[in-house]
Parts: structure tokens; C-alpha cells; sequence
């Protein structure tokens, strides 16, 4: 039975603020405007979630950009940034996708956060789309399935790499290294150079190498939602004679 859509999507956003004592962090802000302007120009309703609730902190901001420029003027939606549920009072059966965006925040609160866990297993279990951008895959690294497997477990996933982290000087300072961890588990990770956009859909995972693959993710995600088309189904149907 296909899932029933709702046309609502739901972004995963950090609560941890404090980059090692080096300076703020938080989430990363082009991480989730670019990937909200595409849901909403597709017709989806986007709701906001994080890890501790209530107004999370905010990383990366260009406001230069006219899209994410848009996205702090939007008053509905700094509504819902400012009062964000946590993860433990979402619905999950409210939602067609859940995304998680990154900023390095996310490296010390998405992997060790349960009722994170439970959301990413109940909506990808009922038929739902997950997907992560740059450091938002911390979140997959403690969900395990019904049957027990982590959720990446031979699924070809990007993140943020190994290699990025260190040309940003910060391999030492990150609780552990999102690549390797994601490959520990059992993940297929892929890669583009440095910094290039790099987008992985598997099944019913979508996920993003860094910033510049806000954008693909988020399309990628819409492409994982759209219903199959008859002429997608033609090799499963009985030929006419």
C-alpha cells in the first residue's frame, strides 16, 4: 500500500551552539533556506524541529543571499524557528520527509538523541523519505531499524567528508569524523572533491555532501516522493497482446 502524502515536510535542526569553546556554531542556515524554497515552491507545508526545542542557534548566515534573505524574512517561518518542537513531540505520521540539515552543531547532539532516532525509524519504516545535508547525517549514525541493521547499513550515503574537514581545520576539534563513522556502521560512502555539490539517493534516503548540495538534496527528496507513473510500472505490468 503506498503511503498516503500530506505534503508536509519536516527540517531536523541542531541545539548545539558551542563549537568546541573556539567559537558559536549551530545550524547552517543556507542548509535550510535553499531546501525550504524548493519544498515550498513544490507545494509543501515545512515545519521545524530540534533537538532541545524552542529557538535553536544559527550558523553560516549570508544575507546576501536573496534566498536565504527570504527565508529570515518570512514571518510564518521564523515563527516556527523560534518556537521549534523537540524531536519527542513530533508526528511523525504528519510528515511525507524528514531532512536534517547540518552545521557542526549537529556533530555533538543528532547522534546520541532518542527521541531523533525515533523519528528517522518511524517515518523511513512507514514509507517516508530521509535525507541529510553536509554534517546533518550525524543524525542517521544511532538509529537502528526494526530488524536491528543501522539505518545506513549498505546504503550508498554523502556527507560532509573526512578531507573537508580537515581543509577547514577542524578534524581535531569535531567529537568524530562524520565519514568514517558513517563507513564504521556499515554506510557506502561516496564523495566529490572538495566542497562540490554531491547528492546520493538510495532507496528512500537522500543525502548531501555539504552546502552546495542543499539545493540537489532537496530535489532529490521531491523525485523519492513522486508517485510512480504508469510508464515507471510498465515492466511490472502484464503486457496488453
Amino acid at each position: 500500500m503506498t503511503r498516503a502524502r500530506t505534503k508536509k515536510i519536516l527540517i531536523g535542526l541542531t541545539s548545539h551552539g558551542d563549537l568546541a569553546g573556539l567559537r558559536p556554531t549551530g545550524y547552517y542556515l543556507s542548509e535550510v533556506a535553499h531546501p525550504w524554497r524548493v519544498f515550498i515552491d513544490a507545494g509543501y507545508t515545512v515545519d521545524l524541529v530540534s533537538t532541545e526545542g524552542g529557538q535553536p542557534p544559527v550558523d553560516g548566515a549570508d544575507l546576501s543571499d536573496p534566498i536565504q534573505r527570504a527565508f529570515t524574512d518570512d514571518v510564518e517561518m521564523q515563527r516556527k524557528a523560534r518556537e521549534t518542537p523537540r524531536f519527542a513531540n513530533v508526528d511523525v505520521a504528519a510528515y511525507d520527509a524528514v531532512l536534517f540539515a547540518g552545521g557542526h552543531g549537529t556533530m555533538w547532539d543528532f547522534p546520541d538523541d532518542p527521541d531523533l532516532a525515533r523519528v528517522v525509524r518511524d517515518v523511513y519504516e512507514d514509507g517516508g523519505v530521509i535525507a541529510a545535508v553536509c554534517h546533518g547525517p550525524a543524525a542517521f549514525v544511532g538509529v537502528t531499524l526494526s530488524d536491528g541493521r543501522s539505518l545506513v547499513e549498505e546504503k550508498q550515503v554523502a556527507a560532509f567528508t573526512d578531507a573537508e574537514e580537515s581543509a577547514v581545520g577542524l578534524a581535531e576539534v569535531v567529537p568524530f569524523l562524520l565519514q568514517t563513522r558513517l563507513e564504521e556502521i556499515g554506510a557506502k560512502h561516496t564523495g566529490a572533491p572538495n566542497f562540490e555539490s554531491h547528492v546520493v539517493t538510495d532507496q528512500r534516503l537522500v543525502t548531501g555532501q555539504n552546502p552546495a548540495s542543499a539545493t540537489g538534496v532537496a530535489h532529490a527528496v521531491l523525485a523519492a516522493l513522486a508517485p510512480k507513473s504508469i510508464a515507471d510500472l510498465w515492466p511490472t505490468l502484464e503486457r496488453p497482446c
